[in-house]
Order: structure tokens, then C-alpha cells, then sequence
């Protein structure tokens, strides 16, 4: 294995992935999370429960934009239930079941999802700030939640689609937004982080085996003993980025057309990832 250390420093933007961040993803300015719309619950535990023992596969919880803030929804099986637009701050929702959920445009800022199962479940546009995630699955999972400080140590991915949202650019670039999350242990194998945000993020031992990070922002990163086995690097933005030992470098793919380097500014210099691994080796 080539042991490789790196630390590229660099100013620049680049392309889509630096777009302005959809508007559902820059409100929260705009947001007291202090307020009883956002900090408070119209519902109790057993109320949740009894939506929940009412559900037929034909017709799932419905959930849909109710204030359940500051809950402890842990353990419940919320499996197919629409929560589309529901206010879950701070809810602790540890070891839940809520595969194939709608949790579109809702409000989980700061929520606990601690080994939650969210397998298959639609995130779209979902406020995520600084929530625990830590050994949850979201494999095959649609992501394009706004995830910035998040944690997700040991979270399982696999499969996942947190890529833009290209389809839906009305508003701005819709996408998975990781910054200055924590993504250590986890695992990524076959995930889509096209044009993904994951500026400042901690990716240290993670899985990215066969991953798409064409176009993906990581300026700031530190990449320590990852796995990239078949991850396609494409257009990545490496500006300040810190990568250090990977693991599978020779079977990446088009690591060479990363943008590894950027114009000279005053007082900064520019590396070529290539030149340096040449350099470290």
C-alpha cells in the first residue's frame, strides 16, 4: 500500500458544487428553534403510539407536520410513516424504525437517531443540523438533507443517494450538505455524494469503496486511512484538503481529474496532488 500524506492548500470554487445552497437549506437565519413552533409537541408518546397501532400498510401513519419536538420516540417502529414537514427538534428517536419514512422538508435539528434504521427512506430537503446519527442505517436512503455538524460515526450508507438534486435546481441546488460533520467508520460503499458538501468533514476510516464523489466540495476535509477502492473522484475539489494514507489509491478512478490544485495567491501555495504523492512516496 502506498502511504501517502498530504495537505493541499488552496483557494477556489468550483462549478456546481459551490452553488447557493437551495433555499430550504439557508432558513434556518430566519428560524427561532427557541419558538413553540419548533421546540414544542402537540402529540405525546402514546398518542404517537396509537397513530402508530391504527397504521395499515395501505395507509401508513400520518405524521405530517405535526410538532413533536423534544419527544422520546426511541424504540417506536415508524416504519412507511409520513412525517413529511414534522417539527422532530431534539427528539430522541434511538434504535427507531423508520424505514421507507417520508421525513421530507421536516425539522430534525439536534435530533438523537442514535442505530435508528431509516433503510430506503426519503429525506428530501430535511433540516438535519448537528442531529446524531451515529450506527444508524440509511442504506439505499434519499438524502438531501442539510446534515452541517452532524454526527455520524459508524453510520451505515451504503447504497445511499445524497447527490443533487438536478432535477430540482428551481430554488437553488438541492443536495446533501456535510459540513464539518463527523463521518468517521462510516460506511459509504456504492453511495452517490455527487456535488456532495462535505467541507471541514471528518472522514477518518470510512468505507468509501466504489462511491461517486464527482464534483463533491472538499475543501477543508481531512480524508485519514480511507478506503477508495473504485471511488470515482472526478471534478472533486480537494482545495485544503488533508489526505492522509488512503487505502486502494491505485484503483480509484479519475483521481487525476480531480481539481487538485489552484491558481497561486498571494501568501498561499499551490500543491499537485500528483507531484506530491511523487513527492511522499
Amino acid at each position: 500500500m502506498i502511504r501517502v500524506s498530504i495537505r493541499i492548500a488552496a483557494i477556489g470554487m468550483f462549478g456546481l458544487a459551490s452553488a447557493i445552497p437551495a433555499a430550504s437549506q439557508a432558513m434556518m437565519q430566519h428560524v427561532d428553534l427557541a419558538s413553540p413552533e419548533m421546540a414544542s409537541a402537540e402529540m405525546t408518546r402514546a398518542e404517537v403510539e396509537a397513530a402508530i397501532a391504527s397504521a395499515t400498510a395501505l395507509q401508513p401513519a400520518d405524521l405530517a407536520g405535526k410538532k413533536l419536538s423534544g419527544l422520546d420516540l426511541s424504540g417506536l417502529d415508524l416504519s412507511g410513516a409520513i412525517l413529511r414537514g414534522a417539527r422532530l427538534n431534539k427528539t430522541k428517536l434511538r434504535d427507531a424504525k423508520l424505514d421507507r419514512a417520508i421525513l421530507d422538508q421536516a425539522w430534525l435539528v439536534e435530533a438523537d437517531l442514535s442505530r435508528a434504521s431509516l433503510t430506503s427512506a426519503s429525506i428530501f430537503a430535511a433540516q438535519m443540523q448537528r442531529a446524531t446519527l451515529d450506527g444508524a442505517d440509511l442504506s439505499g436512503a434519499r438524502v438531501t438533507a442539510d446534515l452541517t455538524g452532524a454526527r455520524l460515526v459508524g453510520t451505515l450508507l451504503t447504497g445511499a443517494d445524497l447527490s443533487a438534486d438536478m432535477k430540482n435546481q428551481s430554488m437553488g441546488l438541492m443536495r446533501a450538505v456535510l459540513k464539518s460533520s463527523n463521518l468517521e467508520r462510516a460506511i459509504l460503499r456504492d453511495a452517490d455524494l455527487s456535488r456532495v458538501d462535505l467541507e471541514f468533514a471528518s472522514l477518518k476510516n470510512t468505507d468509501l469503496t466504489n462511491a461517486s464523489l464527482r464534483g463533491a466540495a472538499l475543501g477543508g476535509a481531512t480524508l485519514a486511512r480511507v478506503t477508495v477502492n473504485g471511488t470515482d473522484f472526478n471534478g472533486a475539489d480537494f482545495a485544503s484538503t488533508r489526505l492522509i494514507e488512503p487505502i486502494g489509491l491505485d484503483a480509484a478512478k479519475n483521481f487525476d481529474k480531480a481539481a487538485e490544485y489552484r491558481p497561486s495567491l498571494k501568501g498561499v501555495r499551490s500543491f499537485s496532488l500528483a507531484q506530491s504523492m511523487h513527492a511522499t512516496m
